[in-house]
């Protein structure tokens, strides 16, 4: 399996200045590729290549050519997904970027894990940067490294390398969790356990009022003012969200099965009416954020992540199995209406998800078709927390 971990690096000042040119020239080539891709309608990477590889490399002799092999995938990657969009109806204009981070491979940097020092492909020659381990993935250090991301952040040169850590060795269970994921309460597992903070809720609404008071107010101070509260909302949802997927991943044991809901275009699906606060939760609802979180922290702890169809889950009696939209009393209380069992509305739901994949897996025994799928990882590791 894949980690991204990050190395902070330490400079000298003649290195900085070569770091500062290398990303500006790789961000040129980004953009130059992009702009000649869109103008002749091409995301196929190996289409671009030959369409601009040499008018790049003329324009830029110094970068070098592996960097530009990346910032043309790069480019193809941002290209193909712009046409996408567009292809669903959505106006979407010529991707561009002020500051693209190049991608290193093997081929343009070596990372010496005993003496802390990475030899990079900066502009003119390649240089040798010394970096320090964060404590955190200090565990992570010695592997064997794949690509690499060099990001500049406040001033602060990281080194985003990627890893591969051997996969654990874990029996299988039987255990299987069920898991709730919601707006009020973040997540109910249908082992009694109520994760996540409700007053996460609260920090989200304070700052989406400050923002709209800044967006009212239009001067300049306080569109730099928005600009840090959109990042810090940003950062705290990511650690709501990575603080909420370690304790749902806690609370299966190793080799245990965790199975979500698919929650796959639940904003078109959604039923709610628009300009609401509830339309505004679930559209700023952070749920395939916290199900990759779930994926790759699943995977660490030996558990396999599954998804089902989420329809009538908070309807169903998870007793009787008794389905109608009067069973859901008010948003916390359950009562069925034949048997009269009474519990937790998402804790009947969390019960009623891993049902669900009970009768799956019944159904695929007996010879059916499975409704459950498996997650599939993301192509792109994420960052530790």
């Amino acid at each position: 399996m894949q980690r991204a971990i990050r190395l902070k690096l330490t400079p000298s000042p003649a290195q900085a200045v070569s770091l500062k040119e290398t990303s500006r020239l790789f961000t040129e080539a980004f953009n130059q590729f992009v702009r000649l891709g869109w103008d002749a309608g091409v995301s196929n990477a190996t289409k671009l290549h030959y369409l601009a590889y040499y008018a790049v490399r003329e324009s830029l002799p110094t970068l070098n050519s592996n960097l530009i092999n990346t910032a043309r995938a790069k480019a193809a990657e941002a290209i193909k997904s712009a046409f996408a969009l567009r292809v669903q109806g959505r106006t979407v204009g010529r991707p561009m970027s002020g500051a693209c981070p190049p991608r290193y491979n093997l081929h343009t940097y070596k990372v010496d894990w005993e003496s802390q020092t990475v030899r990079m492909s900066l502009v003119g020659e390649r240089q040798t940067i010394r970096f320090a381990v964060p404590a955190y993935c200090a565990h992570y250090a010695g592997y064997p490294v794949d690509t690499a991301d060099l990001i500049n952040r406040d001033g602060v040169w990281w080194l985003h390398v990627v890893v591969t850590v051997p996969a654990p060795v874990v029996e299988p269970t039987d255990e299987v969790i069920g898991v709730d994921l919601g707006l009020a309460q973040p997540a109910v597992t249908s082992n009694n356990r109520f994760l996540g903070k409700r007053v996460w809720k609260d920090v989200e609404g304070r700052l989406f009022f400050l923002k709209r008071k800044l967006q009212r107010k239009g001067t300049k101070s306080a569109k730099r003012h928005l600009r840090k509260v959109r990042g810090k909302q940003a950062r705290f949802r990511r650690d709501c969200d990575h603080v909420l997927a370690k304790q749902i991943v806690q609370a299966a044991e190793p080799g245990a099965t965790i199975v979500l809901e698919n929650l796959t275009d639940i904003r078109k699906r959604s039923k709610i009416r628009k300009h609401t606060k509830t339309s505004r939760r679930v559209h700023s609802w952070s749920f395939a954020q916290v199900k990759g979180f779930v994926e790759y922290k699943a995977e660490e702890r030996g558990c396999t992540v599954v998804a089902v169809d989420p329809r009538h889950t908070s309807q169903t009696c998870s007793c009787c199995g008794h389905v109608a939209r009067n069973n859901r009393r008010s948003r916390g209380r359950f009562v069925c209406r034949v048997c009269g069992f009474e519990l937790h509305a998402d804790l009947n739901a969390a019960r009623n998800i891993a049902a669900k994949y009970h009768a799956s897996v019944a159904r695929r025994d007996a010879g059916g078709l499975s409704v459950n799928q498996p997650i599939v990882p993301t192509s792109t590791p994420l960052a530790l927390e």
